[in-house]
């Protein structure tokens, strides 16, 4: 492997199975959900590729978080829950972390995400599912660490080449395909003034604005203050934690790739929030 930045630069062959030539940011731009796969399982290279992957996502946030990459033999026609949107899967991601615990939520979107822009880097597609599926299916015969309850299930594989009726209804009615834009998001010194996109964060906070959320409810906002982002989120799902954890990954998986990597840290002082938004976190640029 090649880097760029701290961020992997991935162009690997392992036996016949290659890669894709795709860096972080290519990743960010263009991953999308996948309801539709070609029903093959995953391979022992793709095994064994993806479980580091799972190894290896960190968080800056804390908390308690565990990943695992489950093998589920699903028969053709079973719909566990509202989870049969998802046609011709049969490997999962499962995820677990302690409820209530604001740290562990953005952790858990966090790591998750970089598991899932890898996947996307590998060839193959996943798709965010929290709060919809029927728990007991996914958690029988797996040992969690107590205190842990399972949050968020992706299906992970080979998307198939055509994708489902339902799939692409699917898509149209959670506006999967539309983003709000990027001056409704985010601000310059307070929430009155739009930032612009020529911003220095303006490439990360616009990867942030690419990224998946649930229902694409874009719980994020962001107000920028020199070398400092201060981070907001809109309390109206109990989702937004998982949510802001998937746009903090893009942000700062942008700025380690730049090469201008930053900390998180609470700031006592910040910009007043409008009503039904939240202050959640600042991130402070290192000086160049």
């Amino acid at each position: 492997m090649t880097r760029r930045g701290s961020t992997t630069h991935c162009l690997v062959s392992v036996h016949n199975y290659n890669i894709m030539d795709m860096t972080i940011l290519e990743a960010m731009r263009s991953r999308r959900s996948v309801r539709t796969y070609n029903r093959a399982p995953l391979d022992q290279n793709q095994i064994e590729l993806l479980t580091g992957c799972v190894a290896s996502a960190q968080s800056p946030f804390g908390g308690r978080v565990a990943i695992r990459l489950r093998l589920f033999n699903v028969a053709a026609g079973y719909k566990p829950s509202t989870y049969g949107m998802i046609k011709g899967a049969s490997d999962y991601f499962l995820v677990a972390f302690a409820k209530g615990d604001r740290c562990s939520e953005l952790t858990a979107g966090y790591r998750f995400e970089q598991v899932v822009l890898k996947a996307w880097q590998m060839g193959l597609g996943t798709c965010w599912i929290a709060a919809t599926f029927k728990q007991t299916v996914f958690e029988e015969g797996v040992r969690w660490p107590d205190g842990l309850s399972l949050q968020i299930v992706s299906p992970v594989g080979v998307a198939a080449k055509e994708r489902s009726l339902f799939e692409r209804v699917s898509r149209s009615v959670v506006g999967s395909d539309r983003r709000k834009p990027f001056g409704k998001l985010f601000f310059e010194s307070d929430f009155s003034t739009p930032l612009s996109s020529e911003s220095r964060f303006g490439e990360s906070l616009e990867m942030m604005r690419l990224a998946p959320s649930s229902t694409n409810s874009q719980p994020w906002r962001a107000v920028v203050e020199g070398d400092t982002v201060h981070f907001y989120y809109v309390d109206k799902s109990k989702l937004a934690m998982i949510d802001c954890g998937i746009g903090l990954c893009h942000f700062h998986l942008t700025e380690q790739y730049r090469q201008s990597d930053g900390r998180f840290e609470e700031c006592a002082q910040h910009p007043a929030a409008p009503k039904g938004v939240k202050y959640l976190i600042s991130y402070k640029a290192n000086a160049v």
